[in-house]
This record gives structure tokens, sequence and C-alpha cells, in this order.
């Protein structure tokens, strides 16, 4: 999961956490992530996914996008990047992680170890 957060203009300080791929960002009604900035086109970038490459930026039409300063058509995206589209700034960032709760393996462990140490007791004093 990956988020873009808003850094200036108007929606600064919004994240928008995308689920889905096309993610289309743009200040048309159809956009995924609406940034109503000056030079920010109805479609203006998509923000995709390629399985084994990675996640990339493409501009739509004859739109102009710059990834880090550097300007491109399709650029692949790296965690912390900064897209300036018009008069907006967003940065792509990788989404929070959750931890699996780890008690139950945990627990299964310890009894594992318990029962193992009880087996060769019990093995110990029987072979006396």
């Amino acid at each position: 999961m990956i988020q873009l957060r808003v850094l200036s203009g108007q929606m600064a300080g919004t994240t928008s956490v995308v689920r889905h791929f096309p993610f289309c960002i743009g200040r048309g009604e159809g956009s995924d992530l609406t940034v109503a900035e000056p030079g920010v086109w109805d479609r203006h970038m998509t923000v995709q996914f390629e399985s084994g490459d990675g996640f990339y930026a493409e501009a739509q039409g004859d739109a102009l996008m710059t990834v880090n300063g550097a300007s491109g058509k399709r650029v692949r995206l790296s965690n912390g990047d900064r897209i300036e589209l018009g008069g907006a700034v967003v940065q792509f960032w990788l989404g929070e992680t959750r931890q699996r709760g780890l008690r139950l393996p945990e627990w299964l462990v310890w009894v594992g170890c318990c029962l193992v140490t009880a087996v060769q007791v019990f093995l110990l004093l029987k072979l006396r």
C-alpha cells in the first residue's frame, strides 16, 4: 500500500491512500486524488504498479511533471519522491505497516519447549 501526501496548495497536509492502480491525479471529478491548483490538468498523471518492477508516475497527454526536480513523461518512483504537477507538490510514500500479533505462535513455542523439557526429565527419571 502506498500513500500520496499533498505538500503544497489548498490541500496541503492531506494524505490519500492508494488502493488500486492506475491511480489518477488531476483536477477533474473522475480523478482519484483531486488537486485544484493552477497548472494541474483534469487528468494530469497516473501512478501505476508493474509487478516485479515497481511504481511509476506517468504524465497524461502533454501535461508536465517533475520528480525530484527532473522532468519526464514516465518516471520510476522511490519512497519519499516529490512529484510536482503544476502548482502542486505531492510526495510518494510507502504506507505504514502493521505488525501481526505473535502471541499465539510465541505461546506455542513455549508450550513446546516445556513439553520437550518434561519428556526429557521423565526419560532421565525412568533410566535411573
